[in-house]
């Protein structure tokens, strides 16, 4: 697990992107649990935000791709509408250890 950044730098019902080891991810605080995913919608191979660290619908409820629509769950990445119904988003490991959080490294990007 890498250091990605202390939990009070992530706003309550918000996204934030990042990079780690040259690979676009994002997470999301929801109170004390942070859930992290690669920042790669499973339709299309491309990032999901419309503007930097803007990754929720507008009622902040469900991940949204920018481009097509898709909607994902917030807990588990799975696809709930969109052109990628039945897949995931790839998540990643979150630990939160005295007040900074720390995630998985995501593995190189296979071209």
């Amino acid at each position: 697990m890498i250091f990605l950044c202390p939990l009070q730098d992530l706003s309550n019902h918000q996204s934030k992107g990042f990079s780690l080891n040259e690979q676009p991810i994002f997470v999301i605080r929801q109170n004390q649990k942070v859930y992290a995913y690669r920042n790669r919608c499973p339709h299309l191979g491309i990032q999901l935000e419309w503007l930097p660290d803007k990754f929720l619908d507008i009622d902040g409820d469900l991940i949204q791709c920018a481009t097509h629509g898709a909607l994902f769950s917030i807990d588990d990445g799975y696809c709930v509408s969109g052109p990628c119904g039945g897949q995931s988003l790839q998540a990643l490991a979150v630990d939160i250890r005295e007040g900074e959080v720390w995630v998985e490294t995501p593995p190189a990007e296979r071209r």
